[in-house]
């Protein structure tokens, strides 16, 4: 399990800090508040099982994915489902309210969702509910290899 000390020295050497808080930032509520923004500007990621594959999307606060739209994304079929915390751990290997999108297993998929790009900056999970990251959504894509789609509606 990457540490909040692992991803911090990955993201020193990408050129991105990471804020650190006193108080919890496991929702988007919780971390707007820490950081000072709106749930919208919080750039949550969520581990979804989608016909036994996991995939992690990562969308703003304020929107929730829809499954016909993260099946076509992603080119899977079955059935899309939230999974429990043991899950999350396995497959990402955070726990659940600490999941970031940095430093991720290799093989598992990542989708931005395109609704964050309303937004000049968004701020993501470091790793811990402690945390945030400030940064851009091209930046995103580019230290996580993941893929640009619309998964929200």
């Amino acid at each position: 399990m990457p540490t909040i000390e692992d991803v911090k020295k990955f993201l020193k050497v990408e050129g991105i800090p990471c804020l650190e808080f006193e108080e919890d930032t496991p929702t988007a509520e919780t971390a707007a508040l820490a950081v000072g923004c709106t749930p919208a500007e919080i750039a949550k990621t969520v581990l979804f099982i989608v016909g036994g594959v996991p995939v992690a999307v990562v969308t703003s606060g304020d929107m929730k994915v829809k499954g016909s739209l993260l099946k076509a994304e992603t080119g899977l079929k079955g059935k899309v489902l939230l999974p429990g915390a043991k899950e999350v751990f396995d497959a990402t290997g955070y726990i659940p309210g600490g999941v970031c999108p940095f430093l991720l297993p290799e093989g598992l998929s990542v989708i931005i969702d395109s609704s964050m790009r309303r937004f000049d900056k968004v701020y993501a999970a470091g790793g811990n509910d402690h945390s945030a990251v400030p940064i851009t959504v091209d930046r995103l894509l580019e230290v996580t290899g993941g893929a640009e789609g619309v998964v929200c509606a």
